[in-house]
């Protein structure tokens, strides 16, 4: 969700990031919780659940990022050195994604049934959401091939990028996958019309993805890239976007 990977104590000033330590065992418990995030949104999207219970997984599903996020930035304080910090960082980012993920299947879930289906948007036309859907959605995946193509690895736990990205869209804003991540949410809500699914993501989701950002992943990056980022972060707003300056 963002720039993110390993490195050695005091990362140089380029912001590059070397050294893996136990690369197989940490490749190891990268593709088992890969596959206990997969094996637990399969398990959530094709469960026939009641409607309360769609809503207390989507709601305290999101809840929860928030003290899993500060137990993390205390474990990330413990010990503030790059090699441990990719190791929190893999657990962070899987349980995180596992109970956010969660909590998007189910108000997807809810957003379609009869109980938020009530509660619509009659002055928007759904193709505009789905127009939403579409760019926000292409954003997503051209800034996921342009960290690829340039190597610089992905903004997850399974292949965290080796130093700041700064160029293209990460010149704008330092979260171009998150805003377009709730873009898409939004534009989802209004293609279901419905008004709950739009409440829910903005003020449940969009509380705990920035609290990720401010209070565990800028630490993280902190901790790896050093100075490098810092110097990133001053320039370059959170989210919301800016252009920047020559």
């Amino acid at each position: 969700m963002t720039q993110s990977n390993l490195t050695q104590l005091n990362p140089p000033e380029t912001g590059q990031v070397h050294n893996r330590r136990h690369p197989f065992t940490l490749l190891l418990v990268n593709l088992i919780s890969l596959a206990v995030t997969w094996i637990t949104w399969l398990w959530l999207a094709t469960r026939d659940l009641p409607p309360l219970t769609l809503l207390l997984i989507a709601v305290l599903g999101a809840l929860i990022v928030v003290p899993l996020v500060f137990l993390g930035r205390v474990l990330l304080d413990r010990q503030p050195d790059p090699g441990h910090a990719e190791w929190i960082t893999t657990g962070v980012h899987y349980l995180v994604g596992i109970f956010l993920g969660s909590a998007i299947i189910a108000a997807v879930r809810l957003g379609q049934a009869s109980l938020s289906g009530e509660l619509v948007i009659p002055w928007l036309p759904p193709w505009i959401g789905l127009v939403l859907m579409v760019l926000s959605g292409a954003i997503f995946l051209l800034v996921v091939f342009n960290l690829l193509l340039k190597g610089l690895g992905l903004p997850f736990a399974l292949s965290l990028t080796r130093q700041v990205a700064s160029d293209w869209l990460y010149a704008w804003t330092r979260n171009p996958m998150i805003l377009s991540a709730l873009a898409f949410l939004v534009g989802l809500g209004l293609w279901l019309q419905s008004t709950l699914f739009i409440i829910w993501v903005l003020v449940v989701v969009s509380p705990a993805f920035l609290v990720f950002l401010r209070v565990y992943e800028e630490r993280e990056l902190e901790i790896r890239f050093g100075q490098s980022y810092l110097e990133y972060k001053q320039r370059t707003p959170m989210l919301w976007p800016r252009k920047p300056k020559k």
